[in-house]
């Protein structure tokens, strides 16, 4: 492990070296690539160096008691000893827990949707309490929401947010959360106090830097309106909301929540962009995942093809398997 560590260390100050040179320095996709990779290796590096120093104050209190007379020297040096033993155990498993593969994406910012799926205007209000709860989440952290576009329903709640988080980690964290969440709870809007079960879906995207997901302007169909409120009413007169299709996917983003046009651009264009480098993440790898079993595929071009079969004999096997265990669900 020390080795690897050493070879770690080695790598984060010739990262250092090179981001110093006027080349890369003037390279701003090159100075971007360097800068995450040294981001990813600084906390293995620092708890290196604190390990070094824990080591080191261990083996010196051990050598000094060997030749201690004083009692009161003898015990000062055992707590020392016992300090630095406790404190070079406890970095070893940090270190072990750090030197695990690592996907490459934890340190991005991300792209967040909530839309409320089955259940109706109790799906809205359970995506909106999804949308607080996401927020205070990030506020704990200390990381940075801001709201990208948001359709309020009718009774307070939100058909659809889509939001970005801006934080050191965050897709470490909100990566999790994808998927579909449900609820079971007496909705506000049932009169006779009627369990219900509703549910929405959450969307977690990376958020690549812009030298990583070439958008070409001709492949733009950008459209301008006036910003509209939840029940459809101009809320104001200049004409600030985007609608963006990206042509080569037919990718659509709208976006409204700026009152600049310039603004509401490049948040679009953010938004554009997570979803092309998540579409692209998929393509590459050959991937596809049915997250109702966690089952991932590499032979998206096969399944796309009409190759179902695996996939639906190991749906099949899950639910047997299910029923077997007493599942009814």
């Amino acid at each position: 492990m020390i080795d690897r560590l050493e070879g770690i260390a080695r790598r984060y100050h010739e990262i250092e070296a090179e981001m110093g040179r006027p080349e890369v320095a003037s390279d701003h996709a090159q100075l971007t690539k360097l800068a995450r990779e040294q981001r990813t290796l600084r906390e293995m590096v620092n708890a290196f160096e604190e390990y070094k120093r824990a080591l080191h104050e261990a083996e010196t209190a051990r050598e000094m008691l060997k030749h201690e007379k004083d009692p009161e020297m003898q015990e000062y040096l055992r707590a020392e000893e016992h300090r630095a033993s406790t404190q070079l155990d406890e970095l070893d498993e940090k270190l072990k827990l750090l030197l695990l593969p690592k996907d490459p994406n934890d340190d991005r910012d991300v792209v967040v949707e909530i839309q409320g799926a089955e259940g109706g205007e109790e799906a809205a209000l359970f995506a909106a309490d999804l949308f607080r709860m996401y927020q205070k989440w990030a506020e704990h952290k200390g990381w940075k929401v801001e709201v990208v576009d948001m359709s309020p329903s009718e009774k307070g709640g939100l058909d659809k947010v889509e939001f970005e988080v801006h934080g050191q980690g965050a897709y470490s964290q909100l990566k999790y959360e994808g998927g579909v969440h449900r609820v079971q709870r007496v909705p506000k809007t049932e009169a006779q106090g009627r369990i219900h079960t509703s549910a929405a879906t959450v969307a977690v995207m990376p958020e690549p830097d812009p030298v990583e997901v070439e958008i070409k302007p001709e492949d733009l169909d950008i459209k301008t309106s006036t910003s509209t409120g939840p029940g459809g009413q101009s809320v104001n007169t200049t004409y600030s909301a985007i609608r963006m299709t990206h042509k080569p996917t037919g990718l659509v983003v709208s976006m409204q929540d700026e009152k600049s046009q310039l603004q509401n651009r490049e948040k679009a264009l953010r938004v554009l962009r997570a979803r092309l480098y998540d579409l692209k993440l998929d393509f590459k790898e050959n991937r596809v995942t049915d997250h109702r079993i966690k089952l991932t595929l590499h032979r998206l071009d096969q399944v796309m093809g009409g190759d179902l079969d695996e996939l639906v004999a190991a749906l099949s096997n899950a639910e047997r398997t299910a029923q077997l265990n007493g599942d009814s669900t």
